[in-house]
C-alpha cells in the first residue's frame, strides 16, 4: 500500500515551502534576483541548504516560484482594490495607486520582479508579470471606455503604456528619489496617467483625491 500523506504533513510541506519563498523575497528585496541563492535563502530561512534543495532543485526554480508568488499576490492586490471601487474610472483609479503604493513599499523588489535584468529563462516569466500587470489595466480601461466614462482607445496599448509608465518613474532607473514624499508622488502619477487616459482634469484630481482619502495607501 503506497505511503499517504497526513494533512499535517501536508500543512507542514507548504508551511516549509512558504517559508522559504518568503526567504527568498526578503534576499531579492535586499539584493535584487542575482543575490537569490541557495544558500543565502536557507541561512535566511534558517534551514539547511538541503533543505531548500529537496524544494528547488536550483537556483532558477526558486526564483521561478519567487517570481510566481510575487505576480500572483501583486494581481490579486490589484483586483481587491478596484473590485471595491464604486465606479469604472474609481477602479482604475485605485489599480494604479494600488500597484504604486506597493511597488514603492519595496522598490528594489519590484524592480527586480519587472525590470531587473535576469538569466534568459526568467526573463520570460517576468515579462508574463508585465503582462499580467498590463492585461488587468487594460480591462479596467475598456469598462472605462465601454461605460462612456472615457474616449474610444486600444485598450491593450494604453494598459501596457500604463504598467512602462509606473515601472520607469517609480521603480526604474529613471525614477526620482521619493524618501518622504510617496503620496505626493502617487498623486501627481495617477493624475498623469488619468489625464493622458482622456479624464478631465477636475474629474482626474477628484479621482486622486477620493483614492488617496480611501483605503488604497493605508491597507494595501
Amino acid at each position: 500500500m503506497p505511503y499517504r500523506r497526513t494533512a499535517n504533513v501536508e500543512r507542514r510541506l507548504a508551511a516549509r515551502h512558504d517559508a522559504i519563498i518568503a526567504a527568498a523575497g526578503q534576499v531579492a528585496s535586499e539584493g535584487g534576483m542575482a543575490a537569490v541563492h541557495i544558500a543565502a535563502v536557507a541561512q535566511r530561512a534558517g534551514i539547511a541548504a538541503g533543505t531548500v534543495y529537496r524544494y528547488f532543485p536550483g537556483k532558477s526554480d526558486l526564483v521561478a516560484a519567487l517570481l510566481h508568488e510575487i505576480s500572483e499576490r501583486e494581481i490579486a492586490a490589484l483586483r481587491r482594490a478596484a473590485d471595491v471601487a464604486p465606479g469604472p474610472l474609481s477602479a482604475l483609479s485605485a489599480a494604479i495607486m494600488t500597484f504604486g503604493t506597493r511597488a514603492l513599499r519595496d522598490r528594489r523588489l519590484a524592480y527586480a520582479a519587472t525590470a531587473e535584468p535576469v538569466d534568459a529563462e526568467l526573463d520570460a516569466l517576468r515579462v508574463a508579470f508585465r503582462k499580467a500587470l498590463a492585461a488587468e489595466f487594460s480591462a479596467r480601461i475598456a469598462a472605462a471606455v465601454t461605460g462612456g466614462h472615457l474616449p474610444e482607445q486600444d485598450a491593450a496599448l494604453a494598459g501596457a503604456a500604463l504598467v512602462g509608465l509606473m515601472i520607469e518613474s517609480l521603480i526604474g532607473p529613471l525614477a526620482p528619489e521619493v524618501a518622504g514624499r510617496e503620496r505626493a508622488l502617487l498623486q501627481s502619477l495617477t493624475l498623469f496617467a488619468l489625464r493622458g487616459l482622456g479624464v478631465a482634469d477636475a474629474r482626474a484630481r477628484g479621482l486622486v483625491v477620493q483614492t488617496s482619502q480611501g483605503s488604497v495607501l493605508g491597507n494595501q
